[in-house]
């Protein structure tokens, strides 16, 4: 059993940043990956940046060149700093960690991961 608890959620304007951080029981080794979704109303979850330890983020398309993932073993906790918001970057977002392969499934699929936190909201007003 892995237990997550995201922080750092706010509401900040468009253009604006945010950090959101997330802190894990255990399992944080290479064999696991960690992972960032969001869930706007009305909408599916979506995967947005995924990493595992000692290798380098993937990022969904709509936020490349905006969000950076990272991971900090020694605590382990990975980050998304998040830097040129847009209102459709308002969701719920969501911390996950799962096995390092997801076969078919693909790294930012949410059924590739086993254990979720509770979210943090994050909300951007133009």
């Amino acid at each position: 059993q892995v237990q997550l608890v995201e922080s750092g959620g706010g509401s900040v304007q468009a253009g604006g940043s945010l950090r959101l951080s997330c802190a894990a029981s255990a399992y944080t080794d290479s064999s696991y990956r960690m992972g960032w979704f969001r869930q706007a109303p009305g909408k599916e979850r979506e995967g947005v940046a995924t990493i595992y330890s000692g290798g380098s983020g993937y990022y969904a398309d709509s936020v490349k060149g905006r969000f950076t993932i990272s991971q900090d073993n020694t605590k382990n906790t990975v980050y998304l700093q998040m830097n040129s918001l847009k209102p459709e970057d308002t969701a719920m977002y969501y911390c996950a960690h799962g096995p390092r392969l997801c076969g078919r499934l693909g790294y930012l699929s949410p059924d590739c991961y086993h254990y979720w936190g509770q979210g943090t909201q994050v909300t951007v007003s133009s």
